[in-house]
C-alpha cells in the first residue's frame, strides 16, 4: 500500500468527526431532551443498519425495525413506566421472524443497539456531562491513536480472520492512550484514581465493538454499514466502539464515582 492510499481517507474522516463533534457536543452539553432525541434518533439509524445487512430474501423490515427501535426507546426516555421496559424486545421478536440470514447475530447485536441508546442517556442523567465526556474521550482517544500507530508502526494482526486492518501495535496504543484519558481526567479532579484502570478496559470494550461490527459485515458481504457518513460508512461503523464501550460504563459506574 502505498503513502498516499494509507491516508486517502483521513480527509473526509476529518470532515465528518467535526461535523459528529459540533451536532454530538451540543446534544451531550444541552443533554436532557435534546441529548435523548439524538440518542433515539442514532439509535434508529443502527437499527435500520443492522436489519439491512443481516435480511434474507423477502420482505424488507429494515425500516420498520429502525421505527420500532426509535420508538421503544422513546418511550422508555420518556414514559419511564415498568410496563414500557419489555417493549424494548419488540424490535428483536420482529427482527427475528423476518427473513433472515443471521438471525442469532441479528437477535444479539439488537440487543446492543437497544442497550446503547438507554447506556448513554442513563449515564447522562444519573452521572452527568463529564462522565459522557470522559467516556467520548476514550473512545475517540484510543481510536485515533490504534489508527495512527496502526499505519505507522504496522505489525502482527490482532485479529485477521475478523478485521484485517486491525494491528497489535494499534490495539495497545488504544489502550495506553484511554489510560492516558483516565490519569488526565484524575488529575483534573475529575473522578478517582480508579479512571487509569478503567480506561483501558472500556477502551478494549469499544475494540471488541469494532471487531464485532467487523465480522457482521464480514459474513454480510458488505464493506460499510451504509454510506450515511463520507469517510465513516454508517453509523454502525462510528459507533460500534462507543456501543460496547457505553454499556461496560453503565455497568461500571459505581466505580467512577465521584465525579464532581
Amino acid at each position: 500500500m502505498s503513502a498516499a492510499d494509507r491516508w486517502a481517507d483521513l480527509a473526509p474522516r476529518l470532515v465528518s468527526a467535526v461535523a459528529m463533534l459540533a451536532v454530538g457536543g451540543f446534544a451531550i452539553w444541552q443533554g436532557g431532551v435534546v441529548f435523548a432525541w439524538l440518542a433515539v434518533l442514532c439509535q434508529g439509524l443502527m437499527m435500520w443498519e443492522l436489519a439491512r445487512m443481516t435480511r434474507g430474501e423477502g420482505y424488507d423490515a429494515s425500516v420498520l425495525l429502525g421505527l420500532l427501535s426509535a420508538a421503544v426507546l422513546a418511550l422508555n426516555l420518556f414514559v419511564p413506566q415498568p410496563w414500557v421496559l419489555p417493549l424494548m424486545l419488540v424490535p428483536v421478536l420482529v427482527g427475528a421472524m423476518a427473513p433472515r440470514r443471521d438471525t442469532a447475530v441479528f437477535a444479539g447485536y439488537a440487543l446492543v443497539i437497544l442497550a446503547t441508546g438507554w447506556s448513554l442517556v442513563a449515564l447522562r442523567v444519573t452521572a452527568g456531562l463529564v462522565p459522557v465526556l470522559w467516556l467520548l474521550a476514550v473512545v475517540v482517544v484510543s481510536d485515533v491513536a490504534g489508527y495512527f500507530a496502526g499505519r505507522i508502526f504496522g505489525g502482527p494482526k490482532f485479529w485477521p480472520k475478523v478485521s484485517p486492518k486491525k494491528t497489535w501495535s494499534g490495539t495497545v496504543a488504544g489502550w495506553i492512550g484511554a489510560a492516558l484519558v483516565g490519569a488526565g481526567f484524575w488529575a483534573l479532579g475529575q473522578g478517582n484514581a480508579a479512571l487509569i484502570w478503567i480506561s483501558p478496559l472500556v477502551a478494549f470494550a469499544g475494540q471488541m465493538g469494532d471487531i464485532a461490527e467487523s465480522a457482521i459485515k464480514r459474513r454480510a458481504g458488505v464493506k460499510d454499514s451504509s454510506a450515511l457518513i463520507p469517510g465513516h460508512g454508517g453509523l454502525l461503523d462510528r459507533f460500534d466502539a462507543l456501543a460496547f464501550a457505553a454499556i461496560l460504563s453503565a455497568v461500571l459506574l459505581p466505580f467512577l464515582r465521584p465525579f464532581p
